[in-house]
């Protein structure tokens, strides 16, 4: 074993080793104490992120970096909740709520990318993952906060916390539940959703327990939750690969946690006193993130149209590309028109004489000249070189006179950078007879112009007589 390999073992195995051992201490020594219920526990959760943050490459690196800032987020907050139990000193309880909080979206981000193996991470997907989390845990808070506050001692806010954080775990296990059943099995998978498992079950039973007055601060089922994790922190180090989830899936789940925050907000406009005021305040932030999302989704939406619009137009003359022309003839097979053909005459000895700066310009002048005359439902492309392509839907007299048109266009020179260039145009007409495909139409034109220009005729229409 070289030294690469047991630095990844050892790193591998810190977990497993600290939660054993705070295990048999805690055996031992039954009793709350500092060095095992303060330090080592929650040493051992940093541990755990450790064993994530440095798992195999072959892991998703997003999903490292969030799955091991959710769990040392979370050791963060179990360090200050088990301080406040043994010094009188009591450390802010907020940010133990706001550690216990940010825990279930990175954990959710982290799930998703792990079990989905997904190459790239886009803004859209996290805030995905926030809304889902957010907005799902804490709308059936506020559901059952009226309910809980019957069985529940504390304040309202105690309350809301106390069933939050479980109903997070439903969330998750429901979408690891998903993408385990819509993906073929794989050890990854399978070790994963054991961990979560293993940790919404402490919660749930630190929910019972407390509801019932049974639960006792340090107990060694506090160590299920430190188990779960480091099952999580273990699935990375299997392979197995996943599909990914369907966008349309998280997608709607983001809908539906802002239509139900939006709900529990009019709810309160029309019964104010119903709910306290915090419990709106992860509803507002639903709301502000999804709308967020939404901007980031169009915006997304907008620049993949963008692109896919530059992949069908000419970069040199602005006009519609070969492909987009294509496209175009499909169309043309369904209606009534005709394809028209053209080739420039000369073109190639002024390119050659001035160079391809000046033929450059010179196209750009001619595909404006074109332009001028194909009507609005025609289109004109340029095909490539000195080629270009026209449709015309309507009668074959129509397309006929356009092609006078286009001819006539370079009856007259073009002045480019000071250099007088004469260009002329061989057009092949075709009419559409909705019997030939889209390479019969263009072979037919590419003869017909070919003949055109082989006789001076400049314009040949499809079928050439002898």
């Amino acid at each position: 074993m070289n030294s690469e390999a047991k630095t990844y073992l050892s790193l591998r195995l810190l977990a497993p080793l600290s939660l054993s051992f705070h295990f048999a201490l805690r055996w031992i020594f039954p009793e709350p104490n500092i060095p095992i219920d303060l330090i080592l526990y929650n040493l051992t959760g940093i541990f755990i992120a450790f064993t994530i943050y440095y798992s195999p490459q072959f892991n998703d690196r997003s999903a490292q970096i969030a799955l091991a800032a959710g769990i040392a987020i979370w050791s963060i907050g179990s360090f200050i909740s088990t301080f406040n139990a043994f010094y009188e000193m009591h450390l802010p309880p907020v940010v133990i709520d706001i550690s216990y909080s940010l825990f279930y979206p990175l954990i959710l981000f982290g799930l998703i990318r792990t079990l989905t193996f997904k190459r790239r991470i886009t803004s859209v997907e996290l805030l995905e993952s926030i809304i889902i989390t957010l907005g799902a845990s804490s709308i059936l808070a506020a559901l059952l906060l009226k309910p809980a506050m019957l069985s529940f001692e504390g304040s309202a806010a105690s309350v809301y916390f106390s069933i939050l954080y479980p109903l997070g775990d439903l969330v998750l296990v429901s979408i690891a539940l998903a993408l385990f059943f819509i993906q073929s099995p794989s050890a990854r998978a399978e070790i994963f959703l054991l961990g979560i498992l293993i940790f919404a079950t402490t919660d749930f039973y630190f929910l019972w327990a407390s509801a019932h007055g049974n639960y006792a601060f340090a107990a060694l089922t506090d160590d299920g939750w430190l188990l779960g994790l480091a099952i999580m922190g273990e699935a990375l180090w299997h392979g197995g690969g996943g599909e990914r989830v369907s966008e349309r899936i998280t997608a709607l789940a983001a809908t539906t946690s802002l239509v139900m925050s939006s709900g529990i907000l009019i709810f309160a406009a029309m019964n104010p006193t119903y709910f306290p005021s915090f419990v709106l305040i992860p509803c507002i932030a639903t709301i502000t993130l999804a709308f967020f999302r939404m901007s980031l989704a169009l915006r997304r939406v907008r620049i993949s149209h963008e692109d896919q619009e530059l992949a069908r137009i000419d970069e040199l003359t602005g006009l519609p590309n070969r492909r987009r022309f294509l496209a175009e003839l499909e169309k043309l097979r369904r209606k009534e028109g005709s394809l028209l053909l053209l080739d420039l005459d000369g073109f190639k000895p002024v390119n050659d004489l001035y160079g391809h700066a000046i033929g450059d310009l010179l196209l750009r002048h001619i595909a404006e000249r074109f332009s001028r005359i194909i009507t609005e439902d025609g289109l004109l492309a340029r095909l490539g070189g000195d080629e270009f392509g026209v449709i015309i839907y309507g009668e074959p007299h129509i397309a006929s006179e356009i092609a006078h048109a286009l001819r006539a266009s370079l009856s007259y020179p073009i002045t480019v950078s000071g250099h007088v260039a004469s260009v002329g145009v061989s057009i092949g007409h075709v009419i559409n007879n909705d019997e030939s495909t889209s390479e019969v139409l263009l072979r037919r034109a590419d003869h017909a112009m070919y003949e055109a220009k082989r006789s001076g005729l400049g314009i040949l229409a499809w079928p050439i007589q002898a």
